[in-house]
């Protein structure tokens, strides 16, 4: 009997041991999580003044090129949905968006069954796409050893396609959400979608309130405010084909990342290059990134340190039209109530966090800042030929309009 009684007692006791530790992991408190997500960006054709963007916005839409700032915020509780949840989040005046945005909480969504196919329709045949990608790296007028690293579906299985594009994973950010046993709210939503004004500011107390969550107070200070716009002050070729970026320091900056890809039309060949000093296609890092992971890849020369201003891309982008993407990564601000106490063996029960986050992203198309500069001067001369040269003079100004940066913009976009 007692060789019977000795396990029991043992499993008796390891019963025990582990419901008490998920009896105690249970215990953790949950507590509502308050997200700013701070963005400024900026669409730029090299020579367009800010007057000139209002008119190439009717080619993109609504304030399609120049400077733009933009905020979400989301907050969810872990509370029982109230029969009306409500809300505020009371901003600073400084902000010019009034006293406060209301965080609406959406709609439960309908699900519908979906249409399934019958069993007369057979599946389609799938054929495996065909591309070449040429992956470049790096800042520097000459292409360096070891490079392009091509990818080619013809020689590899879509696995190893895929592993090949796969880059650095930053830390995963999991923003508040629609879920169950939590209550959600957001700003832009249906009833209130305004625009940030150009000089808005977020310095100053911020406070969170509503019938399903603690009040939430900070404050942002300077360093969190809305990003400086990217701003490319030179894009100049070299006499190898090579293009020179220059940009003004953004004063709030963590580091910097820039990728181009551009498609070439005649060998069907993608064309793709990081500003990463080893090899990184960076798809992953165009985002907001965490303080931690900045620095990391700082150190890692994948992203350029905030003192940067000026990178040379390599001779590849010649007979291809392609967009500069850019981004500045801001430092976030991570706040929980009360702080963590240092005693371990004080309870700690918090009643809210809060997450800032920041960045600030360029784009602009691959061509001379000055080209805008020199097509005028020559449209000029054209124009002040005499009369009985009006043919020839017709000639030469169709040839180089067909070259000049609009149309290869409208080529770009596809206009």
């Amino acid at each position: 009997m007692a060789k019977y009684l000795v396990p029991a007692v043992i499993f008796v006791i390891c019963a025990v041991s582990v419901n008490a530790h998920a009896a105690k992991k249970e215990s953790t408190p949950v507590y509502p999580h308050y997200w700013m997500s701070i963005a400024t960006s900026n669409q730029s054709i090299p020579g367009m003044s800010e007057q000139m963007s209002g008119f190439a916005s009717m080619f993109g839409g609504k304030a399609a090129f120049g400077p733009r700032r933009s905020l979400q915020l989301q907050l969810e509780s872990p509370r029982q949905v109230p029969e009306k949840p409500e809300a505020l989040h009371n901003i600073p005046t400084g902000q010019n968006m009034g006293k406060s945005l209301q965080l609406l909480t959406p709609e439960p969504v309908k699900e519908t069954r979906e249409t399934q196919p019958s069993d007369r329709e057979k599946p389609e045949k799938i054929e495996k796409p065909k591309a070449r990608m040429l992956i470049y790296w790096g800042c520097g007028e000459t292409v360096r050893k070891g490079q392009p690293r091509v990818i080619d579906t013809e020689k590899m299985d879509m696995m190893q396609f895929g592993k090949a594009l796969v880059g650095r994973s930053p830390t995963p950010q999991y923003p508040p959400s629609v879920r169950n046993g939590w209550v959600y709210g957001e700003w832009p939503n249906k009833e209130d979608s305004k625009d940030v004004p150009k000089e808005s500011s977020l310095i100053g107390e911020h406070l969170i309130h509503g019938n399903y969550v603690n009040d939430i107070k900070f404050s942002i200070d300077q360093k969190r405010d809305f990003m400086a716009p990217v701003e490319f002050t030179t894009l100049k070729s070299t006499p190898n084909g090579a293009m020179k970026v220059e940009w003004k320091a953004i004063p709030t900056a963590t580091g910097y990342f820039a990728t181009v890809m551009a498609h070439n039309s005649k060998t069907e060949e993608t064309v793709f290059w990081s500003s990463s000093e080893i090899y990184e296609p960076g798809f992953a890092l165009m985002n907001y990134l965490t303080n931690s992971d900045v620095q990391r890849f700082i150190k890692e020369k994948v992203v350029m340190p905030a003192g940067t201003t000026t990178c040379t891309l390599p001779p590849v982008f010649k007979e291809v039209a392609g967009a500069l993407q850019f981004i500045a990564y801001g430092e976030e601000m991570n706040v929980i109530y009360p702080p963590k106490p240092k005693d371990p063996k004080k309870t700690w029960n918090p009643e809210w966090s809060v997450k800032v986050r920041l960045k600030s992203t360029g784009m602009t198309p691959l061509m001379e800042s000055q080209d805008r500069k020199e097509s005028s001067k020559k449209s000029k001369s054209l124009r002040s030929d005499d009369e009985s040269n009006s043919s020839d003079s017709k000639d030469k100004e169709g040839s180089e309009a067909s070259g000049s940066p609009m149309n290869k913009i409208k080529g770009m976009f596809g206009f």
